[in-house]
């Protein structure tokens, strides 16, 4: 089914529709987060610069081909990137004539259609890389609004969707429950829905299935080299400073629980279950994360810019704490192939005082090996690069 019709597009700086696109180095809020960038902190031999301002930038889907970046948000528009050498060469709204409701979820597929996952409708873009212009023209209803989840269940709290193709050529969909506890009389839809977990289609929107459960609100994942799929998860707020702790998870297959509502983050049980028996063979963490640090986009890191003991390593981005008195997060974590340990990558936007100067969300690599990492609270994105001491 088609959606809309094409409609002209105009470019896009700050959110602000001008005839052309205007260099981001001559604006000022540009310079003031360069400024703001000079303070990050990173290995010996990398360096962090400004490479788009995109509002509400949240999530990345960047194109094989080189020819678009797709930036996706948690408000009502997403937006296209021109790469250029160093910086964008332009940034644009993705189909303005279409109306999106947190067009968050970006990922392609192999053929190179881009799916669009919003709170509650998937889109399919066919080429999207070459026919972005002409967006709305080419966009398939995978799922239609209001078939993503029951209706009676929207919410803007943990809706935040994310998408990536499987290796089994799926569509995979993680579906934050809307409470900070799953009350027991929801568990059942939940449950048949997978709604506080991952579904999984194909990418027609045909045989749906959950294929995880017990997950409270997921907002990355990752499929490794072995077909396994990683994921963070945003654990129960309310239960003091330093408890539950954040969690990264592993998937090798189709059917297992990872605890929540039961554990509220890690091997905590929450205060509302503590007394009801657990299911079965949960799935416990791979990394335990920082307490309420709000861990998001997670990719594995595939490119040769890198020193090679990044070579297969997680990076995820922790978009900062509110729901402790001393704030932590907002910095790019790494995790080393083999280990367990996380270890801050890029960190400096906490500036210690209970302020954020930036957010982090997501992280992409692009074809030379270099970093993306979106920031929501500037509407930037910032390029890190690695150059040998």
């Amino acid at each position: 089914m088609r959606v809309g019709a094409a409609a002209l597009l105009v470019f896009w700086t700050l959110g602000v529709g001008v005839a052309a696109p205007q260099s981001i180095a001559q604006d000022r809020r540009g310079a003031e987060i360069e400024s703001t960038l000079k303070r990050i902190k990173l290995p010996p031999g990398f360096s962090i610069a400004l490479y788009a301002m995109v509002p509400d930038a949240r999530t990345l889907a960047v194109g094989r081909e080189g020819r678009a970046i797709f930036v996706g948000t948690a408000e009502k528009r997403a937006s296209v990137i021109t790469p250029g050498e160093t910086k964008a060469g332009s940034v644009e709204p993705f189909a303005p004539s279409m109306k999106f409701t947190m067009p968050h979820g970006l990922c392609f597929s192999k053929d190179g259609a881009l799916f669009l996952v919003e709170r509650n409708r998937v889109t399919r873009f066919d080429d999207a890389e070459k026919t972005w212009r002409d967006a709305a023209a080419n966009a398939t209803v995978v799922v239609k609004a209001g078939d993503l989840i029951p209706r009676s269940e929207e919410s803007r709290g943990h809706s935040s969707r994310v998408c990536r193709i499987g290796p089994d050529d799926k569509l995979y969909i993680s579906l934050g429950q809307p409470n900070n506890v799953a009350p027991r009389d929801k568990l059942a839809l939940y449950e048949k829905t997978g709604i506080g977990g991952v579904i999984r289609m194909n990418l027609d929107g045909s045989q749906r299935e959950v294929f995880a459960t017990g997950i409270r609100n997921s907002v990355g994942m990752a499929f490794d080299t072995d077909g396994s799929l990683w994921f963070t998860d945003n654990q129960v707020d309310s239960m003091g400073d330093d408890r539950p702790p954040g969690e990264i998870n592993r998937a090798d297959r189709a059917g297992l629980n990872f605890g929540f509502p039961w554990y509220g983050g890690g091997h905590v049980r929450t205060n509302e279950y503590a007394r009801a028996e657990p299911p079965k063979d949960v799935v416990f963490p791979v990394v335990e994360t920082a307490p309420h640090a709000a861990d998001l986009g997670v990719m594995f890191y595939r490119g040769d810019m890198f020193p090679k003991e990044y070579k297969g390593a997680l990076f995820y981005a922790q978009h900062g704490s509110w729901d402790r008195s001393v704030p932590i997060g907002a910095r790019v974590m790494v995790t080393l192939a083999g280990t367990t340990a996380s270890t801050p990558f890029a960190e400096g936007w906490n500036d210690g005082s209970g302020s954020y100067l930036g957010r982090p969300v997501d992280v992409a690599e692009l074809a030379d090996g270099s970093l993306l990492v979106t920031d929501d609270q500037n509407g930037a994105i910032y390029r890190i690069t690695y150059q040998a001491p």
